[in-house]
């Protein structure tokens, strides 16, 4: 569902910014987030596996699920968003 122009125009004139460009910064702090998660569980599951806490596959299924989660998140979310249905 899109915006009237006039909803759009009263979005703009509230907001100071496009609902694209919303859109846009709403995409960039959930990867930013997300990035921020990656480096601290793969951080983390280093620390383990260098005390040996973890074994080799522990430690490489950390890795797997976080590049699993970045890439879904990096093909799914860019087409929902940016075609604005969201």
């Amino acid at each position: 569902m899109s915006l009237s122009s006039d909803q759009n125009a009263a979005f703009q004139a509230s907001a100071g910014i496009s609902p694209s460009q919303t859109s846009v910064v709403m995409l960039g702090i959930v990867f930013a987030v997300l990035l921020l998660y990656g480096a601290w569980s793969l951080k983390t599951a280093y620390s383990g596996w260098a005390q040996q806490e973890l074994s080799n596959a522990q430690f490489a299924l950390v890795i797997v699920r976080f590049l699993a989660i970045f890439l879904g998140l990096g093909f799914l979310l860019p087409q929902i968003i940016l075609r604005g249905n969201l």
